[in-house]
């Protein structure tokens, strides 16, 4: 291995959704300490532009949302080129890097994998399939299996909404997020990809005194409708409106949860469907007394009505350890 100033870093990030980018915006520099960084992003779902010159921009094998709570199985299927993903893995040159770290990347994992490449996993999901987390109320074996060997890695570090063990650590908050300025000005910020706007609406509707600051992947243009105000994706709108909220109504994802928590935001989450990962997110969210609905079916309108008038703040600790994680990672492999 070159000496340390002088190392070749493959950081490969998950490009569906926003959250694994949004974690790679902290991550990157702290990676550019020990070496010169080659980024690599997969996926066709995601709304953030990276700050930094992205070498590799690949198809990779995303999820597609739907617009009922859930992933759309069946567009996922027809939207994976598998042809063009064998292709992709074939072709990496995984070889050439010193050190591979990947945020949940299959093209980079599979390379690595099959050229026999040790891969260092960084990532959120290296962490919720840990024993020590909760599992949710119902078992789903196929969700796990995806989840284990979407992309597989040698060594793993992993972020949770709280930490357990040497190898567990508590969320990466982006500085864009830690040094905003909070306030309550009374609106709930919402955020769920999986439902359409037409959904959002006639649902929310059902609570006419609150207003709602609605972001959604469906949307091109921003429309108000009485106390609802939908509008599409907006990195810096979407940060500034849950810092100045009451409340974050959201997917079980990780970045967004965790982002609300760090916020000292009361938050309401609904997992996805189809989506292993985020049933075991809101089992732990669950645990740390945030409430969970498995839908916005009419159903739970009184578990979120009950949410807006006596839900409480879970406080956290999320103390700012990118650095101290990542050079932890280069002390143990050197």
């Amino acid at each position: 291995m070159q000496s340390e100033n002088k190392l070749k870093i493959l950081y490969a990030v998950q490009g569906t959704g926003n959250g694994h980018l949004s974690r790679a915006m902290d991550v990157i520099p702290c990676l550019q300490k020990h070496g010169e960084v080659d980024i690599l992003v997969s996926g066709i779902q995601g709304d953030l532009e990276l700050p930094f010159k992205v070498k590799y921009k690949l198809t990779g094998l995303s999820f597609i949302f739907g617009k009922k709570g859930g992933v759309d199985l069946f567009k996922t299927v027809m939207k994976s080129n598998l042809p063009k993903l064998i292709k992709s893995i074939r072709k990496l040159p995984v070889e050439d890097y010193d050190v591979v770290i990947n945020d949940f990347e299959p093209v980079s994992a599979w390379a690595c994998y099959f050229k026999h490449k040790k891969c260092i996993g960084l990532s959120h999901q290296s962490a919720v399939l840990d024993k020590h987390f909760p599992l949710p109320d119902e078992e789903d074996r196929k969700g796990k299996l995806i989840l284990k060997n979407y992309a597989p890695a040698d060594l793993f570090y992993g972020f949770h909404f709280y930490s357990v063990g040497d190898n567990i650590f508590t969320p990466v908050i982006r500085v864009h997020v830690r040094n905003r300025k909070v306030t309550d000005k009374g609106h709930y910020t919402v955020y769920l990809p999986a439902y359409d706007d037409k959904t959002l609406i006639n649902r929310l509707s059902a609570f006419p005194t609150i207003k709602w600051d609605v972001y959604s992947k469906h949307c091109k243009k921003k429309k108000v409708l009485n106390k609802i105000t939908i509008q599409p994706i907006d990195n810096e709108g979407f940060t500034a409106s849950m810092a100045s909220g009451s409340g974050v109504l959201c997917g079980a994802g990780f970045e967004t949860p965790a982002e609300a928590l760090f916020l000292n935001k009361k938050l309401l989450v609904v997992p996805m469907k189809n989506q292993y990962e985020q049933q075991l997110n809101a089992a732990a969210l669950k645990k740390m007394g945030v409430p969970v609905i498995k839908s916005l079916n009419p159903k739970y309108t009184d578990v979120i009505s009950n949410w807006l008038v006596n839900g409480k703040v879970i406080p956290v600790q999320y103390p700012d350890r990118t650095q101290e994680i990542v050079d932890r990672i280069f002390e143990n492999i050197s």
